[in-house]
């Protein structure tokens, strides 16, 4: 199933927040949210999950106008895993992973040994399975994201919608969960993820949109748009982006931040304001030299 927005338009009240954004995101992609804080990526998310009315525009599911569209319907396509989600009683994993089937159940019904089934399948598709009868809230920060996702997943979602959902993880926990996120497009779901990191991008997305003042700053591919340029105006920090050989033979790029500390930018000992001093930087045991 495919995502849609047509010149969406959204925001609270009478202050539109995001402007003018469409945007296809087909099975199999994963779209990358860059943008500063206030940039609107929560609030598109909002908007796409139903819970804010485009102010214009539509967001479209297989050529479908959600606008008319239940909760519940919703539900049914769309998985939403927020940045972070600290429950106020000690659930087991496995309760945790059965709510994700609500919108599946008649009101007032219990999970069926059907959802039960789901629920542990998905546990076992994120590799988890053996934290089902653990509490919750005692589990690592990177084991209770996981246990979103699948939670997410026990909905039977067609799109997930992920915002920040490496936010407050360790590098490793990070690592884990969008390997995950990865894995979880290639068996088919279009997923749209909000991320503060740019390496994300180059790392785990098909496309990158970048966000400013509630417009779209650039969507394309993450090496045409994730630009040394695009990030400085973007963010207001001046980065170089290198290249960098994996143990697999594949390339990615890495950001490196520019810094005075780093020998880098000190507009007082290069030529002009801005210009960058030489650094060195050790990528996969050998030195690759930025300028």
């Amino acid at each position: 199933m495919s995502l849609q927005l047509q010149d969406l338009t959204c925001g609270y009240g009478s202050r539109p927040v995001i402007s003018h954004v469409s945007l296809e995101v087909h099975p199999g992609e994963v779209l990358c949210l860059l943008g500063p804080n206030g940039s609107g990526k929560t609030t598109l998310f909002k908007t796409i999950l139903g819970l804010l009315k485009p102010r214009h525009g539509r967001v479209l599911l297989d050529g479908a106008d959600t606008g008319s569209w239940s909760p519940r319907e919703l539900a049914r396509v769309l998985g939403y895993i927020p940045q972070a989600h600290t429950p106020p009683f000690p659930f087991r994993v496995l309760d945790v992973v059965l709510m994700g089937r609500t919108a599946h159940l008649a009101a007032f019904a219990s999970p069926s040994e059907e959802d039960l089934a789901i629920a542990r399948q998905t546990l076992e598709t994120l590799n988890i399975a053996h934290l089902q009868d653990r509490v919750y809230t005692e589990i690592s920060g990177g084991e209770r994201q996981l246990v979103l996702i699948a939670r997410a997943l026990a909905q039977q979602p067609r799109i997930l919608i992920m915002d920040e959902p490496t936010s407050n993880l360790d590098f490793g926990n990070q690592l884990l969960v969008l390997s995950q996120v990865r894995r979880l497009a290639q068996m088919g779901l279009a997923v749209v993820m909000a991320s503060h990191f740019p390496d994300h991008a180059f790392l785990y997305s098909s496309r990158a949109l970048l966000l400013k003042k509630g417009m779209v700053f650039a969507l394309g591919r993450p090496e045409n748009t994730v630009t040394e340029e695009s990030l400085q105006r973007l963010y207001g920090v001046e980065v170089k982006i290198i290249r960098a050989r994996l143990p697999n033979g594949e390339e990615t790029r890495v950001c490196v931040p520019v810094t005075g500390a780093g020998g880098a930018t000190r507009p007082e000992a290069a030529g002009e304001v801005g210009e960058a001093v030489p650094a060195t930087v050790e990528t996969a045991g050998a030195p690759c030299v930025i300028a």
